[in-house]
């Protein structure tokens, strides 16, 4: 691939690429350090990292992404493309190089067209998932992507990692609740894919080269989102499980009791919850100490109220008496059944509290969860004393957010400028023994590129490259991220 600019460029390049960017989006929305402070795009959403931007440019339509992208390509200038900024692998942030241009989707936020009658709802990538739900909900709809971060995460973000949530175990991920797409190539022509067809075989399905590709192969513009209606009912539950072998045999309680009305099926051990419970006291976490996992049940139910409780506490009452769950209690309220969830989003930011530590965003086959488990603890604690683990995540579909806290007291900085790597070995190693994948939903970004030839077939790195070469010979799209 061609080697794209490591040093700043020198004066009179960069007067004429940012010429060239103001003449494309008009000059308030290009900045560059003289003229902001660009750290809230140059930082990622950790604070892990800082890069350096020759410039931030911010489009408000397809045909000035596209303009802005042959700007790019004409100075040799590399892109790279942030939505919300709220990805944790530095997926949408600059280098340090100075070169690199961020194009932000920001002003790309209108929701285009909602079909009621196609389920279908037509967003810009800038558009804030919260957003588009709010959008489908006015139309007595529902979008089933739900993340911790849909008040910022946006659209072209979340296709463009192929995010994931608390729903996939029912709906899929982000690129199984997308039927079209419209995407900026790298040589700045537009591509319109916005058909909101469910069936359409007339050769290559060029959706799903873009969604995942986390920027490397276009820039996503806009989307087509399935719908589906609302459910007449949603409970939630709350149960206390003795073991992570318990709490993979309530799920299979659960498939058989709710079938496809379980919508959701989340694990947290002991450490996660106590982690919760000291930063932030004013959340009640129920059955606290009773066991050392806990399990969060969603079900939507089309028929109502009445039938979903019904079903819900059969599963429960199976649960009990089969001795996968030792106690369990149903949300009387949305309110309640709100806040159930507010305690299992809240982890991630109590981890943030507790200071630094070391995230690993996993997934292996449900049967294989509790064995990975002992196995990477045990190599843990031989490895490095004292860990603490925050293991939770979305047990339905197999996702783990396997993570590890520094031992009490320890000097968190030190812990993980002297841990960090041999960490990601031991439970990447792990993983692979057992099937499973580094990266569930986070993507891969630059943190993992150096390390994803070691866990990945090799077969799939030359075809994924083959890609790349096709699609961006230049290596002008996120370079650095994802495949290096």
């Amino acid at each position: 691939m061609m080697n794209l600019p490591t040093a700043p460029f020198d004066p009179p390049a960069r007067a004429a690429l940012l010429r060239d960017l103001r003449a494309a989006v008009g000059p308030a929305h290009v900045l560059t350090a003289a003229d902001a402070d660009l750290e809230p795009w140059e930082r990622d959403w950790r604070r892990r990292h800082r890069g350096r931007a020759l410039a931030v440019v911010r489009p408000g339509s397809t045909e000035e992404v596209a303009a802005v992208v042959r700007a790019c390509a004409a100075h040799g200038a590399p892109i790279v493309p942030q939505g919300g900024n709220t990805g944790l692998v530095l997926g949408g942030v600059p280098d340090g190089s100075g070169t690199q241009v961020v194009l932000s989707t920001a002003r790309l936020n209108r929701i285009r067209a909602l079909d009621e009658k196609n389920l279908t709802l037509t967003v810009e990538a800038g558009c804030v998932l919260q957003a588009a739900q709010q959008a489908a909900e006015a139309a007595g709809l529902w979008l089933p992507l739900s993340l911790a971060a849909e008040g910022s995460c946006t659209v072209g973000g979340n296709l463009a990692t192929n995010a994931g949530g608390t729903q996939v175990l029912r709906f899929g991920n982000a690129r199984d609740l997308c039927l079209g797409l419209e995407v900026v190539t790298a040589d700045g022509r537009v591509w319109n894919g916005l058909r909101g067809l469910r069936k359409d075989n007339t050769g290559y399905d060029l959706r799903h080269l873009f969604i995942g590709s986390e920027g490397t192969l276009g820039i996503i513009t806009a989307a087509v989102l399935k719908l589906v209606p609302r459910p007449a009912a949603q409970l939630t539950a709350w149960a206390a499980v003795p073991d992570l072998a318990a709490a993979v045999a309530l799920l299979g309680v659960a498939q058989r009791g709710l079938g496809p009305a379980l919508t959701g099926f989340e694990v947290m051990n002991r450490f996660a919850l106590e982690l919760v419970r000291r930063h932030f006291p004013q959340l009640s976490v129920p059955l606290a100490d009773v066991a050392p996992y806990a399990v969060l049940l969603e079900t939507s139910d089309a028929e109502g109220e009445a039938h979903a409780r019904a079903r819900l506490e059969a599963v429960l009452g199976q649960a009990l008496e089969d001795g996968c769950a030792v106690d369990a209690v149903v949300a009387e309220s949305l309110a309640q059944a709100r806040t159930l969830w507010h305690i299992r989003e809240s982890i991630p930011l109590a981890q943030a509290e507790e200071g630094l530590n070391v995230k690993h965003d996993i997934s292996l086959p449900v049967s294989r969860i509790p064995a990975f488990c002992a196995e990477a603890e045990k190599a843990l604690a031989n490895a490095v004393p004292g860990v603490r683990l925050v293991n939770f995540g979305h047990l339905g579909d197999g996702n783990l957010h396997f993570n590890v806290q520094c031992p009490e007291g320890a000097d968190a900085a030190a812990f993980l400028h002297e841990q960090e790597a041999r960490i990601h070995t031991v439970v990447y190693d792990a993983v692979q023994r057992h099937g499973g994948s580094i990266s569930a939903e986070h993507g891969i970004g630059a943190l993992k590129a150096a390390i994803l030839p070691r866990y990945q077939d090799p077969v799939a790195l030359d075809l994924m490259r083959a890609v790349k070469r096709a699609l961006d010979p230049a290596n002008r799209l996120n370079p650095g991220k994802l495949l290096v």
